[in-house]
């Protein structure tokens, strides 16, 4: 199954972060490591389920301030190809049970590149004025920064692997 971008319904970011494809894989597959880059800080990322396969669940809670958790993310892995490939959607829960709303699928790849890995983060929306809202919503300030995040997590810890 191949992704085609469409830039009328969908937003992506793209950077290349200075770290293997395995330490990137890791960062998204660890519940641990993932709470640790998922939102832009100072949000604080609780993983409630990443059940990391086709129809598993994934849901997020987040908090600001110290305020209590509140609901996220709530859907359903699509497609999990190990160190490649990872889509959720929020049209599905769980067990790809039909969920009550939806706004995105998303989808995030890990390319081998000279430098490390080539991450790409694309929000494909079902109609422009979805993807419009999620733009002024701040998408590219937003998912820009907890990519960078992410390359931050892993970049460190390769870092001190190699020292």
């Amino acid at each position: 199954m191949s992704n085609h971008f469409n830039p009328d319904l969908d937003l992506t970011i793209s950077r290349v972060i200075k770290a293997p494809r395995s330490a990137v894989w890791n960062a998204w597959a660890n519940p641990r490591s993932f709470e640790k880059w998922w939102v832009p800080e100072p949000e604080v990322c609780c993983v409630i389920d990443m059940d990391l396969r086709p129809g598993g669940s994934f849901r997020t809670e987040i908090s600001l301030d110290g305020a209590p958790f509140a609901p996220h993310i709530t859907g359903c892995f699509l497609a999990v190809e190990e160190m490649e490939r990872i889509v959720f959607t929020d049209a599905l829960l769980g067990g790809w049970r039909p969920a009550e709303t939806s706004f995105l699928t998303a989808v995030f790849t890990m390319k081998d590149h000279p430098e490390g890995t080539e991450y790409t983060a694309t929000a494909m929306h079902r109609h422009s004025a979805d993807r419009k809202q999620h733009e002024e919503l701040g998408f590219h300030e937003g998912w820009g920064t907890v990519t960078r995040q992410l390359a931050e997590l892993v970049e460190a810890e390769s870092d001190t692997s190699r020292s």
